[in-house]
């Protein structure tokens, strides 16, 4: 019965060839119990605003790249972590865990609610629960966030307690033993809406399909907002992290050249007894207050302790155990590891909207400061002392924590601390109703240290930003713009013995784009081309001395990147909407030594840079019968692992469908991977493989929203 209304359902949303599904609905008291869904398709997806550039904002009055989720995407494709999501991100691929592949280079670096300060440490995914939108800003930002990396970056905007009362509930039932339960409250807490409450909860419990492996996830969230007077309120909140994942950290699946899996995509190098277990606290507080017209200030802080502990089994080579010249066996270490985090950030900043010499100004003027504590401990059983694992018949059971005596084996420690301060300026310029002009610069100063080692180093370094925007009308914006960032890099590089310290690795890009709004913002579309020059990345010097024992490194590689991107998001009708994006990338190694290849790179090319990519989503609604369809594709396109093993090219299609019960009560089947393709999500190293992706999955959702 079930596979039937299943295989009914996915016909529907098949023969329509249009999507998604119909976020509410509203009954007409005169209709006869019919459920009628009014137009709620209209500005379902559409994004009016944005604070990834510092300040709420226009779209269409930065001058990059910025694409947006908003939580009514994320209910609809039934998204639970972040790796849900980079299919609707022109530009943007999985890597590994929770690690982006982002316009051809590799990075990890997130935000939240425009703060440093990431508790899902080292291997952890981020869950969505408590994520209300998320915000990408493409390129280099360090004029307004600091170090990082070039190709952008990823800011979660949290849920916050609500002006009028809101609840929701959600019962989850799927394959792979899934289920799980969410609700949320939030609105006024006393009669005069002074002081306003959120409170919710989340769990959900699965057996993936890789061996051996269950996941758990909990996390609790609460907020409460003090109203200072109609101008000024404060915002506090504590989000609590609890994640256990049996019979991880996962690996890959071992490949041949040619992008072949050469086991099931359900073998895993673990046994039962391995884990993966995260567990984390947020605390964060936020004053918001405009003291005077035209005038806006934010002053926050962030502070997270997170403490991951992982014993995994990880793969040390393929051997052929009968000689006939086909691998047909894994070697495996078990590992031992503890990570513990700790970040804090202070952050203030201030838009100040005022006329000088008739001309319309916003200056944004802003600091913060971080400073992250992170401790690691590990050791190692080797492979010579753990039984060989079968490709073709893996038997379990034979190894794990209990089988040696890990506490007679030294644990390898290391202690460092990082801190990162520095202040920034800011002028958008109105020069006429038609041209913008953006311009800034910041000032950031960093120390880094080895605790353990000794090994200390800090410097500063300045970074700008400029953009140039034409709008021949309020719904068009015509721009380019210049942007830098830079990374410091590794402490551990930074020895003497190396040849440090060394200058940071710097990020410089220039963009041009076109974005529209048109039809009253219907029709939301964005197109961009960009160059990116990554220099001083740092290559073992081929005329050093390395009679010392620590082989001299020298900072001359440099990496280019181009392309061009698209993003799409139209209201075709009140009641169907689509969003497309498609992305061109070509990332190439245009200077390093002869001989040498940068880290995650193959060649003159990048690991799972795919020269082509996009991502499609679209969404009908019957309004007579309260449901809605909805289908979603991704493609990504050839790429290369870290070794240069082929990452086979893919295209997977998903699908759901939401019926209207009542008007405050709906239920969502999603299928994802309706065709059941093995794939490859990203590549890794030759020894681990490929990381293979989720099979065909089926879960329904009854949720409740009055």
């Amino acid at each position: 019965m079930v596979a039937s209304k299943i295989s009914l359902l996915f016909s529907v949303s098949v023969s329509l060839g249009i999507a998604p599904f119909a976020h509410a609905a509203e009954v007409d008291g005169e209709a006869s119990g019919d459920i009628i869904v009014t137009g709620r398709a209209e500005k379902l997806y559409r994004v009016e605003s944005t604070s990834a550039a510092r300040g709420t904002s226009d779209p269409l009055d930065i001058p990059q790249s910025v694409t947006v989720i908003n939580e009514a995407l994320i209910d609809d494709q039934g998204a639970r972590d972040a790796t849900d999501l980079y299919r609707n991100i022109a530009g943007v691929t999985i890597f590994s865990y929770s690690g982006v592949t982002f316009r051809g280079f590799r990075q990890d670096r997130v935000f939240y609610d425009n703060l440093r300060g990431d508790p899902f440490i080292a291997f952890s995914v981020p869950r969505l629960f408590n994520i209300q939108r998320v915000e990408v800003l493409k390129g280099p930002s360090g004029m307004l966030y600091g170090p990082g990396e070039p190709g952008g970056l990823i800011n979660y905007v949290t849920k916050t307690p609500t002006d009028e009362l809101a609840a929701q509930a959600s019962l989850t039932v799927g394959n792979y033993d899934r289920y799980g339960a969410s609700g949320e409250i939030s609105g006024p807490i006393t009669g005069s809406g002074v002081l306003l409450g959120r409170m919710g909860a989340y769990y959900e419990q699965m057996d993936p399909f890789r061996n051996n492996t269950r996941e758990k996830s909990l996390i609790l969230d609460g907020g409460l907002t003090v109203k200072l007077g109609e101008d000024a309120r404060i915002i506090g909140q504590v989000t609590h992290f609890d994640q256990k994942n049996r019979g991880a950290r996962l690996r890959g699946v071992p490949t041949d050249d040619d992008g072949n899996f050469l086991a099931d995509r359900s073998w895993n190098t673990n046994e039962k007894s391995d884990f993966l277990n995260l567990r984390a606290t947020v605390y964060q507080a936020r004053l918001q207050a405009e003291p005077a017209d035209g005038i806006a200030v934010e002053l926050a802080t962030r502070y997270f302790n997170a403490r991951e502990r992982q014993q995994y089994h990880e793969a040390r080579g393929l051997v052929d155990t009968d000689g006939d010249g086909v691998v047909d066996a894994s070697r495996r270490e078990l590992r031992d590891q503890e990570r513990t985090t700790k970040g804090l950030t202070l952050s203030g900043n201030a838009t100040i909207d005022r006329r000088i010499a008739g001309l319309d100004n916003r200056f944004l003027i802003g600091a913060d400061w971080y400073r992250e504590d992170a401790d690691f401990w590990g050791r190692t059983v080797p492979f010579a002392r753990i039984p060989l694992l079968s490709l073709a018949n893996p038997v379990y059971g034979l190894s794990g924590a209990s089988f040696y005596n890990l506490e007679a084996i030294a644990k390898r420690p290391t202690d460092t601390r990082s801190t990162r301060y520095g202040f920034y300026l800011q002028d958008q310029l109105h020069l006429s109703e038609q041209w913008i002009l953006v311009g800034g610069a910041r000032y950031d100063r960093y120390k880094d240290a080895d605790l353990l080692g000794g090994t200390t180093y800090s410097d500063g370094d300045w970074t700008f930003r400029s953009g140039l925007i034409f709008k021949p009308r309020s719904d068009i914006s015509v721009y380019a713009s210049w942007s830098e960032g830079f990374e410091p890099q590794a402490v551990a590089s930074q020895t003497p013995l190396a040849g440090g310290p060394f200058a940071p690795i710097t990020g410089e890009q220039v963009e041009a784009g076109v974005k529209l709004a048109l039809m009253g913002g219907k029709l939301q579309a964005n197109a961009a081309v960009y160059q990116i020059k990554r220099r001083n990345m740092l290559q073992t010097d081929p005329n050093g001395d390395s009679s010392d024992g620590v082989d001299d490194l020298t900072p001359i590689g440099e990496v280019t990147s181009k392309g061009f991107e698209i993003e799409l998001a139209a209201d075709v009708t009140p009641d169907w909407v689509l969003t497309a994006n498609y992305a061109y990338n070509d990332a190439r190694i245009t200077a390093t030594v002869p001989g040498q290849s940068l880290t995650n790179a193959v060649g003159d090319r990048f690991a799972n840079a795919p020269k082509h990519e996009a991502g499609l989503w679209t969404r009908y609604q019957f309004r007579s019968t309260g449901t809605a369809v909805a289908l979603g594709s991704e493609f990504v396109g050839e790429r290369l692992s870290i070794e240069g093993q082929r990452v086979k090219p893919y295209v997977i299609f998903d699908a759901s469908v939401i019926q209207q019960i009542t008007p405050q009560l709906s239920v969502l089947l999603r299928i994802d991977n309706i065709f059941d393709k093995t794939y490859a999500a990203s590549g890794f190293i030759a020894r681990t493989g490929h990381f293979p992706g989720e099979p065909r999955t089926v879960f329904a959702e009854l949720r409740w929203k009055p």
